[in-house]
């Protein structure tokens, strides 16, 4: 619900907007526009069944939100046409399976986009969309909890996807503008580990490989300065 909502306000704001406009001129065509500001990740994640030979199905794993600094760095072709590099200190996410913590990744997902920016040069408003690429680096990939010696030699493997935005700049002057923007990255990856179980008491260990999209909500609201 709150991410429909939040899509559907930044949507709003977007048409009201796009025909406002004001003294201030900014978003005009060579300017640099650098971001910072809070982001969030929220995955909404889904992965096959983890079916173990000795403990049944543990279910689907699930992935928590995790929020850090992020920056942006844009260059305009035009006064409407742009694009936008989204960077961000490294993200921290927990990993459960069966409701229980198993393991922490880390991931950097760097996301290069085309936007197309309403209004003109003179306008305080400038609501804009953007449509690109995402990629994804896992690494620092670890279990916090092995159940009891099952769990080993965790990897996540990167990922290449989709990305599209929506956001909107207000401009207060004309170099420093506020900005919202919301993100949807199609991230996907394979997470495979080794799963130690005994049969007839023989140790053995089975490869596992679990399909998993985490396709995250990118939540950022930011401060941005025009060069």
């Amino acid at each position: 619900m709150m991410n429909k909502t939040t899509v559907s306000t930044l949507f709003a704001a977007t048409l009201l907007a796009a025909g406002f406009s004001a003294s201030v001129s900014a978003h005009q065509a060579g300017d640099i526009i650098v971001r910072a500001g809070a982001v969030v990740v929220a995955p909404n994640e889904s992965s096959d069944d983890v079916v173990t030979p000795d403990l049944g199905n543990l279910r689907e794993f699930s992935v928590s939100n995790n929020t850090q600094l992020g920056l942006n760095f844009g260059y305009m072709l035009t006064d409407n046409f742009g694009l936008e590099l989204l960077a961000a200190t490294p993200f921290s996410h927990d990993v459960s399976l069966g409701g229980t913590k198993i393991a922490e990744t880390k991931h950097l997902p760097p996301t290069l986009v085309a936007q197309y920016y309403f209004g003109d040069a003179q306008s305080t408003l400038r609501p804009y969309v953007g449509v690109g690429v995402n990629y994804t680096n896992f690494f620092d990939n670890e279990f916090t909890n092995d159940l009891g010696g099952k769990l080993t030699d965790l990897s996540l493997s990167n990922s290449w996807g989709v990305a599209a935005q929506i956001g909107l700049d207000y401009q207060v002057n004309k170099n420093w503008l506020v900005n919202a923007s919301v993100w949807y990255a199609q991230i996907s990856t394979d997470v495979k580990f080794n799963y130690h179980y005994k049969d007839a008491g023989v140790d053995k260990a089975a490869a596992v490989t679990i399909g998993t999209d985490i396709n995250p909500w990118v939540y950022m609201v930011s401060v941005g300065y025009t060069f």
